[in-house]
């Protein structure tokens, strides 16, 4: 068994990112109160394999850890405060085996996982722990409250991150996402018509423990962003009905932004790939302001979900990251149709829709950050 981890994989793709924008600046922007200047970043960095092939291409250090490059975007400080499954002393990650092509690991839930190597960042489920009630009923503890759900320090720290311009962010597991991660993706969307008192059983108890600890968490710091993952879409669409939002994924949202609104925070940001155009009503409903990465291959138009919305959402990501590895012309047409209305309205933190892929030439990358750079100027509002 290796001591190994699944997580030195995003460790060696790591960049360096700095602080071009402070919490105030930057939520003033997504919350469309201000635009003085438009904000641009680097979401996830490179794919498996970019950094090397850019090596070979004559990339300095500092454009492999991304460093050399300009942006102006905010930190993060996401306060250590656990508000999903709470993993107990024997609850850790065990690589059983690995070979040139791939990693079989049981990761913190107890699942076994596998690993493509070269290609995957993320490891794929080969089992899930639960099925029935029953199952799940063996696991609930994991996700109730307890004390133990307080990082050390993590006051202190929230106080210090927010004093130095980080948005304090805190995170929920996604109505969808977790229960995806127990069940599976098939079983679940069975399970929301076949067995809909499990997952609303899942839920409240996500929902209750949450609410306990940032409920708490919100008397002493103030918070900034909820952020909620769950990448329930593809190419084709949503894997949840805008129904299924509304009786499961509202309620649950709602419990959490509600209180956190009230007392300041202004973001509440939904991480999903995939075309979600068909379940933004119901997610705006549910407290969403902010989609992120929004995806073009998915057919996630900014400048279409702008018109359409106007500034009920905001948006991190839209540039498609396939463009930058194809022609400069390419990546000029793309950049002309987003930016000029993104800059002009606000509410954007622009960048790729997702990790630079394979196959982008350095001289494209350089070229693509300078584009941006030249229309933002030119477009930014002068007072």
């Amino acid at each position: 068994m290796s001591t190994r981890r699944l997580s030195d994989i995003h460790d060696a793709l790591a960049i360096k990112r700095s602080m071009d924008a402070r919490r105030e600046e930057y939520l003033d922007v997504m919350t469309f109160r201000s635009n003085a200047r438009p904000l641009f970043t680097e979401i996830f960095g490179p794919l498996i394999g970019v950094k090397e092939e850019w090596r070979a291409q004559g990339a300095t250090e500092a454009e492999i850890d991304m460093s050399a490059f300009r942006y102006r975007r905010p930190l993060y400080s996401a306060l250590p405060l656990n508000t999903g499954w709470l993993a107990g002393p024997n609850d850790v990650e065990r690589i059983l085996e690995e070979t040139d092509a791939y990693i079989i690991a049981r990761d913190t839930y107890g699942r076994t996982v596998k690993l493509i190597k070269g290609s995957a960042t993320l490891a794929l489920p080969l089992d899930h722990p639960v099925a029935t009630m029953d199952d799940w009923l063996r696991i609930k503890s994991h996700y109730e409250f307890s004390e133990e759900r307080f990082g050390d320090g993590w006051e202190a720290g929230a106080r210090q991150a927010q004093a130095e311009g980080y948005v304090v962010s805190v995170g929920i597991p996604g109505g969808f996402d977790e229960p995806r991660q127990l069940m599976g993706e098939e079983a679940l969307c069975i399970a929301f018509y076949e067995q809909p008192e499990l997952i609303h059983d899942m839920l409240a108890t996500m929902a209750d423990t949450a609410f306990q600890v940032l409920e708490h968490a919100s008397r002493r710091i103030q918070i900034d962003q909820l952020d909620v993952h769950e990448d329930f879409a593809g190419k084709s669409g949503p894997l949840i009905s805008p129904r299924h939002i509304r009786e499961f994924l509202r309620p649950y949202y709602r419990r959490i932004w509600d209180m956190l609104h009230e007392r300041g925070a202004r973001i509440f940001s939904i991480d999903s790939d995939g075309n979600i155009l068909s379940v933004l009503d119901g997610l705006i409903d549910a407290g969403i302001n902010t989609l992120l990465p929004m995806e073009p291959a998915a057919g996630m138009d900014i400048v279409q979900v702008r018109a359409r919305y106007g500034n009920k959402l905001a948006f991190v990501g839209g540039i498609d990251k396939h463009v930058i590895r194809r022609t400069l012309a390419e990546i000029d047409a793309e950049l002309e149709y987003k930016l000029p209305p993104m800059a002009r309205s606000g509410g954007c933190l622009l960048g790729l829709d997702h990790r630079i892929p394979n196959g982008t030439p350095l001289v494209n990358y350089r070229h693509y950050i300078a584009k941006v750079w030249e229309i933002l100027e030119r477009e930014t509002v002068k007072p």
